[in-house]
């Protein structure tokens, strides 16, 4: 199947709580515990217990309605920022964020992120941390100039991007082009936190297909330097899913930051 063939995130869109279901759900016989929960979650929370990673404002572009991997970013940041192409994803993040009824469970996650932090307190109170953290979920619009216009958004301390650039491309060119367009959001000095599937070509929801961009580490590699990212960090597992509803074969995540500006 040509990748013209197949639906993009961000134009077709998908149903969000089919997404969830499907990549990030606590049930026992969902494949992607490991690739969609538990991977993200340990590498952000060993970044930020680093110390690296801290500031007023952390600003999040991540594929659907995922909020789990930011639950270690509560104590570092006043304001964490969402970014989303669509509003039924906005409208699935709002209902977690404002505790409203049918809300998806993210009990399994806060749970882990409890057990990752070693200490007494409480996955409920992780939640109820994380959800006074997320201070705006903004939509964004690849063909604006300013993809969150009317709204001007803070250069933020710290930008996150998980499984994005890939899932909202037609190509590699227009990966490229979109991660600079997200990378300016970044002030100079600013950190950068990005994990991603790595030669995948499409995933589905609901019976779905969905594009994504193939990549590998050199592609990435050379991104982030083109860009004037310096990498501090980059490993590459080995994928555990085994399902075909999606055909990424590793999982990368790294950290970097984006040198200063010298006149």
């Amino acid at each position: 199947m040509e990748p013209s063939s197949h639906k993009l995130y961000h134009v077709h869109g998908f149903h969000s709580r089919d997404f969830l279901d499907t990549y990030c759900s606590g049930k026992a016989e969902m494949a992607f515990a490991y690739d969609g929960i538990r991977y993200p979650m340990e590498k952000f929370h060993n970044a930020f217990c680093s110390g690296d990673f801290k500031g007023d404002v952390l600003i999040d572009i991540s594929i659907g309605p995922i909020i789990h991997h930011l639950f270690s970013a509560q104590k570092y940041f006043r304001d964490i920022i969402l970014l989303k192409p669509t509003e039924h994803c906005i409208i699935e993040v709002k209902k977690w964020v404002n505790s409203r009824t049918g809300a998806f469970d993210w009990s399994h996650a806060s749970t882990f992120a409890t057990e990752m932090a070693g200490n007494s307190e409480r996955c409920e109170e992780k939640e109820v941390g994380l959800r006074a953290a997320i201070t705006h979920v903004v939509k964004f619009d690849l063909n604006l100039e300013n993809l969150t216009d009317p709204i001007v958004l803070p250069q933020a301390d710290c930008l996150a991007m998980g499984c994005i650039p890939e899932f909202i491309s037609k190509d590699l060119d227009d990966f490229v082009n979109n991660f600079m367009r997200f990378s300016k959001l970044l002030k100079p000095g600013g950190h950068l936190l990005y994990y991603g599937g790595l030669n995948g070509t499409f995933y589905m929801v609901g019976g779905e297909r969905f594009h994504t961009v193939k990549y590998n580490e050199s592609n990435l590699r050379s991104i982030l330097s083109n860009e004037g990212f310096v990498i501090t960090h980059l490993e590459v597992s080995q994928r555990k899913a085994e399902s075909d509803l999606c055909d990424f074969d590793s999982l990368v995540f790294c950290t970097a930051y984006k040198q200063q500006k010298h006149i």
